[in-house]
């Protein structure tokens, strides 16, 4: 019988940095607000609104917002023991350059339901700098990792549905 605490037993977490606020609360996610960004940008180009919701149903999400209005992003992927995997951060352009990306990174890394994990992992194309800051680097052994990639996935879904 398992009796550790599970993912519902999760209190949403909140912290404050002036008018800028980061919450673990689901239910204060702009869903049309991160669909929008997530569309559009190069990892997940085309991404369908149900598919965004359905990454938000099953993550650890943190919402970035400023005066209510969401302004950024990230969810966790993690079984809580052993294993994280960090998706889908951003910031809105607007907000760039106040340290925002980096605080929503401190507040991840510091989350109590993910500390003492034998692993995490993210991809990024262009934020090297910041995850190093966190103590990301490049795969010590690439050659044991696999992967399916497919990176045409959301714009063949939207085809497919367009044709119907």
């Amino acid at each position: 019988m398992i009796t550790a605490n599970t993912k519902q037993d999760l209190e949403p977490q909140e912290y404050r940095r002036g008018q800028f606020v980061i919450s673990t609360d689901r239910s204060r996610l702009n869903l049309d607000a991160i669909h929008a960004f997530l569309a559009e940008c190069y990892w997940a180009k085309g991404i369908p609104k149900d598919v965004v919701a359905r990454s938000i149903q099953h993550s650890l999400c943190f919402g970035l917002y400023h005066q209510g209005k969401q302004i950024g992003f990230a969810r966790v992927i993690s079984d809580y023991a052993t294993y994280a995997y960090i998706g889908d951060v951003f910031v809105l352009d607007e907000y760039r350059g106040q340290g925002l990306g980096k605080w929503l990174m401190e507040c991840i890394m510091e989350y109590p339901w993910l500390q003492g994990l034998r692993r995490w992992s993210l991809l990024t194309r262009d934020a090297h700098g910041l995850y190093e800051h966190f103590g990301f680097r490049s795969l010590k052994v690439p050659e044991r990792w696999m992967e399916i990639y497919n990176p045409e996935v959301y714009l063949s879904a939207n085809a497919r549905e367009e044709q119907a």
